[in-house]
């Protein structure tokens, strides 16, 4: 029955992480997993985690000091965070031309980059009065 449960736990949380916006930080997770296991615990999503990351079926990404995660497999992309909600929202699309190789001003041969744009996500700026 444990294993079952386990299947379980990680399937959801999966899934969770599958159908968000963006990285999502623990707490997020775990709100939004309970809504389909009532009784999961805040240390079973930590050991989830680790072991989702750890099969590359997820990765961590670092905002602002704090690690959220997100689904692997979503290719090249970036992040936007909301300064007035909070969320963030993966975008598809790349602001930075600067391809792995190119060597920058002072020798400083790029590998990868990240970029992370801060503003008001489209609900928070529909919501501001006009």
């Amino acid at each position: 029955m444990t294993a079952t449960r386990s299947t379980r736990q990680r399937d959801v949380i999966a899934q969770v992480l599958g159908r968000a916006p963006g990285p999502l930080a623990v707490t997020e997770i775990f709100e939004l997993a309970q809504g389909d296991l009532p009784g999961l615990g805040i240390a079973t999503v930590y050991r989830t985690l680790k072991l989702l990351t750890g099969q590359g079926q997820i990765h961590p990404v670092t905002l602002d000091g704090e690690t959220l995660y997100e689904a692997s497999g979503k290719g090249h992309h970036h992040h936007f965070s909301c300064n007035h909600c909070g969320r963030v929202f993966t975008l598809h699309t790349c602001p930075v031309t600067l391809p792995s190789g190119t060597v920058y001003p002072g020798g400083f041969v790029v590998e990868a980059h990240e970029v992370t744009l801060y503003g008001q996500c489209p609900d928070c700026a529909g919501s501001q009065p006009g």
